[in-house]
């Protein structure tokens, strides 16, 4: 998997791959974000993205309350897509395919996002003070 924003870029990465940016257009995929990956790999993608999505989900399961693994999870998406300035968490749950309607419908979720972003409020409020 890589990312190219340019023309530059898609070249310098076709070229780490060993191909030809005008020939070999047909080995290769795009993925969101910018990012191409070689078509053969894409068992392994899909392999490695379901892997991720059960390790998460079973983090999420171990955390009673909210306020261990969830918040933390909650805390690091939040700063990662500018909670402190933009003030919406419509991102941050987007990136862990949340939406409001399912933080909502879970306590735990509920808590633990209510917990991460008063802790981002609250440093915040320090950095002005």
């Amino acid at each position: 998997m890589r990312f190219a924003f340019s023309q530059e870029q898609f070249h310098e990465v076709m070229k780490e791959w060993g191909l030809n940016p005008k020939k070999d257009l047909d080995k290769i995929a795009r993925i969101p974000w910018g990012g191409f990956i070689q078509k053969k790999d894409t068992p392994l993608i899909h392999e490695t993205f379901a892997r991720h999505h059960k390790e998460l989900q079973a983090a999420i399961d171990a955390d009673p309350t909210g306020e261990g693994f969830i918040k933390d999870m909650f805390l690091y998406e939040l700063e990662n897509h500018e909670y402190i300035y933009t003030g919406t968490a419509e991102d941050a749950l987007d990136s862990l395919g949340f939406s409001f309607e399912d933080v909502a419908a879970d306590p735990r979720l509920a808590r633990g996002l209510s917990l991460a972003e008063k802790e981002i409020m609250g440093q915040e409020q320090g950095m002005w003070m």
